[in-house]
């Protein structure tokens, strides 16, 4: 049977709260570095395919706030809290007005101003894109997906990470 002293278990516990504060901290850091409140998101749906598809990791930057046609943008509509992969189709303003966008997906057959809050025809580039994407990992985010979908796994996993903070040897 394998018995740990005090002294491991709270070695092993730092341990564990190390590797958590440091991907805080890289998040942070990358949120900062990319002035966006989630620098990296996963996509959801198919509404992008081919150009992306389900499970795709992509990586945002939102310091260039002059978007223009064609670029990918996500951004969260008032009242819902899950953010939205699309193309920008239009443009509206920019200058010296405030930039607004109007959005839709690759795959979608009509824009999205359906999906928008109530009222809102389009978007307004400072208040509700998060980012523009300028790069992506294919397929990494399903873990992301599958933990979100299936409770039961995310459970699964922290008991399974506790378990091997515990029995792990220095």
């Amino acid at each position: 049977m394998l018995s740990l002293s005090p002294r491991q278990l709270a070695t092993q516990v730092l341990n564990f709260a190390l590797v958590l504060s440091t991907a805080f901290m890289l998040w942070k850091g990358l949120s900062i570095a990319s002035n966006s409140p989630s620098p990296i998101v996963v996509v959801l749906s198919g509404s992008m395919e081919p150009a992306f598809a389900r499970g795709d990791l992509l990586f945002l930057w939102n310091r260039g706030l002059d978007t223009q046609i064609g670029e990918v943008v996500v951004y969260n509509v008032k009242g819902k809290d899950i953010p939205i992969v699309h193309r920008v189709v239009r443009r509206f303003g920019g200058g010296s007005t405030p930039l607004r966008l109007l959005t839709k997906g690759d795959n979608n057959a009509a824009d999205d101003t359906e999906l928008y809050a109530r009222g809102q025809d389009f978007l307004n580039r400072k208040e509700d894109v998060i980012g523009s994407v300028v790069g992506f990992v294919p397929f990494v985010g399903y873990v992301t997906i599958l933990l979100s979908e299936y409770p039961w796994l995310k459970q699964a996993m922290l008991g399974l990470m506790g378990v091997m903070v515990v029995l792990q040897r220095e």
